[in-house]
């Protein structure tokens, strides 16, 4: 596996200084006035695509700089490898399947009565809502759209975005102003067609859907047609709902589109791009920068408020990369977007609050995006204790180098997909009828190494503790 890029000298110093300063502002309160809260999602964003990752193809300074500003986590995981279930365990601070959510709901099912959060379970936004945080998500939902579903239903003041899996990035057809890429099962399959700025090519599974279809973008609960190229449209949003909450403590959830499939970049972006002769993979880099651009203007945002230190930032992919469907990489690790392997779970992520966690730090011990709720909310409200929630509070330890647990990431997917790692260790049954695998991630985090065979005892130990926690969970929804 080759190695993470090293933090440099100069990263390394700054993280001694602010060190010890941190560990005092810990025992006390972390700010002057109540801390705020950013989220930033990017979705189907491989774990090897960033530059903070290693990758220089493609530029990503604001992503870099934010990890430069704080922790990056070389074991975040998500608790799903599909963009729902994922999101609905970090809103819930729950593993999804405590509430039988592991199925990700597409098209037409996203309006099925099984399919997001159900209307009885909280998300963590509502407890910060009814302490006087002004709440706001704007850009992907993909957990409902029935009334007692929907964000403002769900503890966010605010929304602009979309309700379902996918949206195109320009209203259309035609696309104006983009290059555009869409998956034809029509063609042979390696072959590609260009119409104008329109690419077409059999080099998935499936179609390209029609994400649109009762599918509108919404401020609020209206539809709305007056929107530029996506991406821009919900960091706008987002600048400006920090700009206008700036005097009040908020919680602001940006949740973009990029990288998923529709694939479409602006003509500006894509030009950019052109050192990248693959047409599939200069359109995604495209998209990524526009992303990375977007996380640099909100953290300038943050900046000019002066709310920097006040604010907790946090990035994260909801899964891993379809490397066949956007090219994003996984890299080095094994599988991706859809799989259990550390290519589907294990996800880009940062933690940035500077003077209230460490500065230029990695940690290398699992870190999940169902912790970010018990997280802020100790931070937010001190509420120490969060019975219902399987995330657990890692302010105190993100960083430093002083967790010594091994620490126990359980998942339950469809098809009888099933994982759990504890410590070093993890075993992986791809599906019901698949052989279990066992993995030493230490030695060997790609997965290349079945030790299932060589080590039955250890595996036999992590089986019974998946066991455990499956016979807490009810079975999971379906879309019948």
């Amino acid at each position: 596996m080759p190695a993470l890029p090293p933090r440099s000298i100069a990263d390394r110093f700054t993280a001694c200084i602010i060190l010890a300063s941190v560990v005092l502002c810990w025992q006390g309160s972390t700010a002057a006035s109540q801390p705020n809260l950013v989220v930033i999602i990017a979705d189907d964003l491989g774990y090897g695509e960033t530059g903070m990752m290693g990758n220089a193809e493609i530029p990503t300074p604001a992503i870099d700089a934010l990890a430069r500003s704080g922790v990056r986590c070389t074991s975040g995981y998500v608790t799903s490898s599909y963009c729902s279930p994922s999101r609905a365990g970090f809103l819930s601070g729950r593993y999804q399947s405590r509430f039988g959510y592991d199925l990700n709901p597409t098209g037409e099912r996203n309006n099925h009565p099984n399919a997001g959060l159900p209307p009885q379970q909280k998300t963590f936004v509502e407890h910060l809502q009814s302490a006087g945080y002004h709440t706001s998500l704007i850009g992907k939902w993909h957990l409902g759209t029935r009334q007692p579903q929907v964000p403002t239903s769900k503890g966010f003041d605010r929304f602009f975005g979309f309700l379902h899996e996918g949206h195109y990035y320009v209203p259309g057809p035609p696309f104006e102003n983009v290059w555009t890429m869409l998956r034809d099962k029509s063609l042979p399959a390696g072959q590609f067609q260009t119409d104008q700025r329109t690419i077409r090519g059999n080099y998935a599974p499936i179609n390209e859907p029609a994400y649109d279809a009762g599918n509108p973008v919404m401020e609020g609960s209206e539809p709305i047609d007056d929107w530029k190229y996506l991406t821009d449209t919900i960091t706008d949003k987002a600048v400006r709902s920090i700009s206008q909450s700036a005097s009040n403590p908020f919680a602001l959830v940006v949740s973009y589109n990029a990288v998923h499939s529709p694939m479409q970049a602006t003509l500006k972006d894509h030009q950019r791009m052109d050192h990248i002769e693959d047409p599939q993979r200069r359109i995604f880099a495209g998209m990524l920068i526009a992303m990375d651009r977007g996380v640099g203007r909100i953290l300038k945002t943050l900046d000019q408020q002066n709310l920097r230190e006040e604010t907790l930032v946090v990035f994260f992919s909801d899964n891993g990369g379809p490397t066949a469907e956007l090219t994003s990489s996984n890299a080095p690790l094994r599988g991706g977007k859809g799989s259990l392997y550390e290519g589907g779970v294990r996800i880009p992520m940062v933690w940035s609050m500077p003077g209230t966690i460490p500065v230029g730090a990695d940690e290398d011990k699992p870190v999940l995006s169902i912790d970010i709720a018990p997280s802020f909310l100790s931070l937010a409200l001190n509420q120490e204790s969060q019975t219902d929630m399987d995330g657990i509070n890692v302010l105190p330890w993100i960083g430093r180098g002083t967790f010594t647990s091994e620490r126990t990431v359980w998942w339950r997917m469809p098809r009888g997909a099933r994982a759990l790692r504890q410590g070093r260790w993890k075993f992986v049954q791809a599906r019901q009828n698949q052989p279990v695998e066992l993995f030493d991630l230490e030695s060997d985090p790609g997965e290349t190494q079945n030790l299932s065979e060589t080590q039955p005892a250890r595996l036999k130990k992590l089986l019974s503790v998946w066991d455990s926690l499956q016979s807490e969970m009810p079975p999971a929804k379906t879309f019948d």
